[in-house]
């Protein structure tokens, strides 16, 4: 990792990647710390993500997302974002000058295996309630892949396996 940047990796990826619980297990190894950053949406809003969503759009989630992702300042930490981080030109170039973007690839197949019911998990949705989960995937999977400084293929790789990949691609 550059020396120049705040020694910080942040997690991107689709629902279901396992950002949030790779994070943790990839911050023991690394002996970081753990930031979940839609642990922080919900308690500087006090409401669930899906509550949010509900309330205030999918536009008015996004803004309350950037906004909260473009003001976190950490060292030395693990950052698991929200899956529509990447929506975000100005998040994501923040989140970019205070570490490394690590996008957690996973395919579509393995995500249908993993994922439950979308609606419950607080996940924006920007075409609507109707929009499909493959859709979803394919409008999402670019903007992973631009915002990514590196990737890593979690597929069929165990939580503490995927977290091992990446931890070995930042130890010095």
């Amino acid at each position: 990792m550059s020396d120049e940047r705040i020694n910080n990796l942040i997690l991107i990826g689709m629902p279901g990647a396992g950002k949030s619980t790779l994070g943790v297990v990839l911050a023991k190894i690394l002996n970081m710390d753990f930031l979940d950053a839609d642990l922080v949406i919900q308690k500087q809003c006090g409401k669930t993500l899906q509550r949010i969503i509900d309330e205030e759009g999918a536009e008015g989630f996004l803004a309350i997302e950037q906004d909260v992702l473009g003001h976190i300042e950490a060292s030395n930490t693990v950052i698991a974002t929200g899956g529509s981080a990447v929506y975000s030109d100005a998040a994501m170039e923040h989140l970019r000058s205070i570490g490394t973007v690590v996008y957690l690839k996973i395919s579509y197949e393995s995500l249908i295996e993993r994922l439950g019911d979308l609606q419950e998990r607080g996940v924006v949705l920007k075409g609507g309630v109707s929009m499909s989960l493959r859709d979803l995937y394919a409008e999402r999977m670019p903007l992973y892949e631009r915002h990514a400084e590196v990737v890593v293929n979690v597929d069929d790789l165990s939580i503490t396996a995927a977290a091992r990949r990446v931890a070995s691609v930042f130890r010095v």
